[in-house]
């Protein structure tokens, strides 16, 4: 699989059947001009994973290409008559060659005074997997790990974890635009990494096979 990091929680994933795009949000630039996409995958409703405004005309470059979201990114999108597809932890359905299983179900706690929402994590094929902003560990080893760096809802020390509950074969650091100086982080969980793990940070916009 290629996959290339757009920033934040965008990433695009070309599994050599299908070509996926992940939370296209407003702290990510590249996705604007991708064509020949076969979904767009969103696993929540904040702001900084899908970028409605931006949407439509990225769903017009991709007419072929199915939007998959959440149960409460569905809300939205009734409102602004986007045509979209909702899938739910537990389904497991198919792009293309693709086979894409929803885990996870909640958003971590961002604090007690705050509703959580909905979040759908996706895995790819059996390997890769995108959380969201969950702390979701699939009963299976993974090779990729696209793995939350900084957040409201998240401290570094949760963030290594998280890393060592999943032990995949490479963790590539995503969800990091909150952060003046990401390195420190990237730092810290090459130093912290189970054995086995390698974590590769993905310059932003290049592809890398995994």
């Amino acid at each position: 699989m290629e996959l290339a990091h757009l920033g934040h929680a965008c990433v695009v994933a070309d599994t050599g059947s299908a070509r996926l795009l992940f939370d296209p949000g407003a702290f990510s630039q590249g996705y604007e001009t991708l064509e020949g996409l076969d979904a767009v995958l969103i696993t929540h409703q904040h702001f900084d994973h899908l970028d409605v405004d931006e949407l439509p005309a990225l769903l017009e470059r991709n007419p072929g290409a199915e939007l998959i979201v959440d149960p409460g990114t569905a809300e939205q999108l009734r409102e602004r008559d986007i045509a979209h597809t909702v899938r739910e932890p537990g389904e497991t359905f198919t792009v293309g060659g693709a086979s894409i299983e929803v885990v996870g179900h909640d958003h971590a706690v961002i604090h007690p005074d705050i509703p959580r929402i909905r979040n759908n994590g996706y895995l790819v094929d059996g390997t890769v997997l995108h959380p969201g902003d969950a702390f979701t560990v699939p009963e299976r080893t993974l090779d990729v790990l696209l793995l939350p760096t900084a957040a409201p809802w998240l401290k570094l020390s949760e963030a290594v974890d998280y890393l060592r509950a999943v032990a995949p074969r490479l963790a590539v650091p995503i969800h990091e635009a909150v952060l003046a100086n990401p390195e420190l982080h990237y730092g810290m969980f090459r130093n912290l990494a189970p054995q086995g793990t390698e974590v590769h940070v993905a310059p932003r916009g290049e592809g890398f096979a995994t």
